[in-house]
C-alpha cells in the first residue's frame, strides 16, 4: 500500500495533477484531504474552529486524514494519490510517521514552479461566486501562503519531497513526470522509522546527556512533532535503566558505560488515541567534546540534534514533555528522583 502525496503552494496544480495521475498510476485513487475540512464545521462548534486559522491547526483533522488514508487502502487497496499544501514541518512528521506506523509507503512529491508563474495562477483562479467577498479572502489567502511556502522551501521542503518543476507544464505532461519518476523508483518511498502505535499503555525511558556546559541534549525524530530526549519504548522484559542505554546507543552511537541515575517517573494520562503510560527519565552525565563530535544519527529515526538551555527547551519541546525535563534537571540538581503525574509532582 503506497501513498503518493503531490506537494506544493497555492497555485501549484496539485488536485488538476493528481486528477490525471490516477489514469496513469495502475489502481489508484485520488483522495483529498480538502474534504475532511470540508467536514469539520459540521464536527465541531464555531467557537473551536474559530480558536485555528487553518483547519491543519486542529489535530482531529491530522488525525481524520491518517484515518482516512488507512482505511481507504484497507478498502481499496493500491495506491492513493493525495493532493494537498503541507509546509509545516511537524505536521507532515505527525501524518507520514502515523502512516508508517501502519506500514503505509509515502512518496512526496513537490510541485515547485517559480513564484511569478504562482502569482498567475492565484490570480487567475476560478471562485464561487456566491461567498461573500470570496476573491478577495480566497486570493489573499493564496498570497498569504507563498511566505510560508518559500520559508518551507529554504529550510526542509526540498531535501524531503522530490521536486518537479511544473512551471511551463500541462497538467497532463507533469502527471506523466510523476508516474515515470515513481514507476522508475526515483520518488522513493519517505525514508522513516515504522513505529508500530501501541495497544496498551507503555513504558518509555529516556536519558538526559548533557555538554560541559551543562545545556541538555535533545533530538528531532522524523515520526513525530517535536523534539525529544534520546531514548525509546521499554521492550517486554527490559531493565528501562538498561533500555535508555540501548536507544542512546542506537540513536546517537554514544555508549554509557554505567547505568544511568533515576531522575523521575511521570506518569502520562491516556489521551485517546493515545495510551500514556509510565515515562522514566535517567541522568546520562556530561560528554566531553570528544563524544560531542562523534555524535551520529540514523537517518530513518531523527534528523537533527542540539544542546539546549531549559529556556532554550521550552519552545522546542510539548508542554508535559517541558514540565517533565523541568522536574528532572530540579531532581538532578537537589540528588533525589522525583515521582510525577501528568508532569506535575505528587506526595
Amino acid at each position: 500500500m503506497t501513498v503518493v502525496w503531490i506537494n506544493g503552494a497555492f497555485g501549484a496544480g496539485k488536485t488538476t495533477t493528481a486528477r490525471e495521475l490516477i489514469d496513469l498510476i495502475p489502481n489508484s485513487t485520488l483522495f483529498d484531504p480538502e474534504v475532511i475540512g470540508g467536514a469539520l464545521p459540521h464536527l465541531l462548534p464555531p467557537k473551536r474552529l474559530a480558536e485555528v486559522g487553518d483547519f491543519q491547526d486542529l489535530p482531529i483533522w491530522r488525525r481524520l486524514v491518517i484515518d482516512t488514508v488507512a482505511a481507504l487502502l484497507a478498502e481499496l487497496g493500491g495506491t492513493l494519490v493525495v493532493p494537498m499544501t503541507l509546509l509545516r514541518q511537524e505536521y507532515r512528521d505527525e501524518i507520514f510517521g502515523g502512516l508508517a506506523a501502519r506500514r503505509i509507503a509515502v512518496r512526496h512529491v513537490l510541485l515547485a514552479p517559480g513564484e511569478t508563474i504562482l502569482r498567475k495562477r492565484i490570480a487567475a483562479r476560478e471562485v464561487p461566486p456566491d461567498l461573500p467577498d470570496g476573491e478577495i479572502r480566497i486570493r489573499q489567502r493564496s498570497y498569504d501562503h507563498i511566505e510560508t511556502y518559500q520559508a518551507a522551501l529554504a529550510s526542509w521542503l526540498t531535501a524531503d519531497a522530490h521536486p518537479v518543476d511544473n512551471g511551463v507544464l500541462t497538467p497532463q505532461e507533469t502527471a506523466a513526470r510523476i508516474a515515470e519518476a515513481v514507476g522508475s523508483g526515483a520518488v522513493a518511498a519517505c525514508d522513516i522509522v515504522q513505529t508500530p502505535e501501541p495497544t496498551a499503555e507503555t513504558v518509555a525511558a529516556g536519558v538526559l546527556l548533557f555538554d560541559e556546559q551543562d545545556r541538555v541534549l535533545l533530538v528531532d525524530p522524523t515520526y513525530k512533532p517535536g523534539w525529544e530526549f534520546p531514548g525509546g519504548v521499554v521492550e517486554p522484559g527490559e531493565a528501562p535503566a538498561r533500555a535508555g542505554v540501548r536507544e542512546v546507543e542506537e540513536e546517537t552511537g554514544i555508549r554509557l558505560d554505567d547505568l544511568p541515575r533515576l531522575l523521575v517517573v511521570d506518569w502520562e494520562r491516556p489521551t485517546p488515541p493515545a495510551y500514556g503510560g509510565l515515562r522514566l527519565l535517567f541522568d546520562g552525565g556530561r560528554l566531553d567534546a570528544a563524544a560531542v563530535a562523534g555524535l551520529l544519527l540514523p537517518g530513518p529515526e531523527l534528523r537533527a540534534w542540539r544542546f539546549v538551555t531549559e529556556e532554550e527547551a521550552a519552545d522546542l519541546l510539548p508542554p508535559v514533555r517541558y514540565e517533565r525535563l523541568r522536574w528532572a534537571l530540579r531532581a538532578r540538581e537537589r540528588g533525589a528522583a522525583l515521582y510525577l503525574e501528568a508532569g506535575v509532582p505528587t506526595g
